[in-house]
């Protein structure tokens, strides 16, 4: 059924394509494409060497300009985001703070601050605020380091394989 549905779609878009070609008079697709070509050549052959450099100038500049915008828009993302991890929001909200923060393109530093104020009033489940008096870790360690594992260090590296040896009666007994 969709092999058929397939060749039905290919076939009306082929006859669509012949009666457009058909309507601008030409034999076929391959003739229009040549013509068009053809078109194009002669359109680059009148422009002169200058207005040739002033277009890939103008290109150049364009994309410089797409550039910068981008650019200022990361930047600008950047400072939003900075702003809200200041004031408290999670990781996992943080998409969602940045899309909720009202702010101008335009806008200074005081201007985000009272935005990410205004967010917090609205908002106040985005913001959490750091936890403090946190007990300490077990073993008065860092949170971040793991407790010390039971068993002795000072043991050489292929000591548990010979004692496991030793046991199985595989080795003699040092004693």
């Amino acid at each position: 059924m969709n092999t058929m549905m397939a060749r039905e779609k290919d076939q009306g878009g082929r006859a669509a394509v012949r009666s457009l070609v058909e309507k601008l008079g030409f034999t076929s697709a391959a003739a229009l494409e040549e013509h068009l070509t053809s078109l194009r050549q002669a359109e680059q052959e009148q422009l002169t060497e200058t207005e040739r450099r002033e277009q890939a100038v103008a290109v150049r500049e364009k994309a410089a300009i797409d550039r910068e915008a981008a650019a200022l828009a990361r930047e600008r993302d950047a400072l939003h985001r900075s702003a809200l991890v200041t004031a408290g929001v999670t990781s996992r909200d943080l998409d969602g703070a940045v899309a909720l923060l009202r702010v101008p393109n335009d806008a200074d530093a005081d201007a985000l601050g009272e935005a990410v104020q205004e967010l917090s009033g609205r908002r106040p489940e985005l913001f959490n605020a750091p936890a403090q008096g946190m007990p300490p870790a077990p073993g008065g360690a860092p949170a971040s380091v793991p407790p010390p594992r039971p068993g002795s260090a000072e043991r050489k590296p292929g000591a548990a394989g010979l004692e496991m040896a030793r046991r199985r009666g595989l080795l003699p007994d040092p004693n």
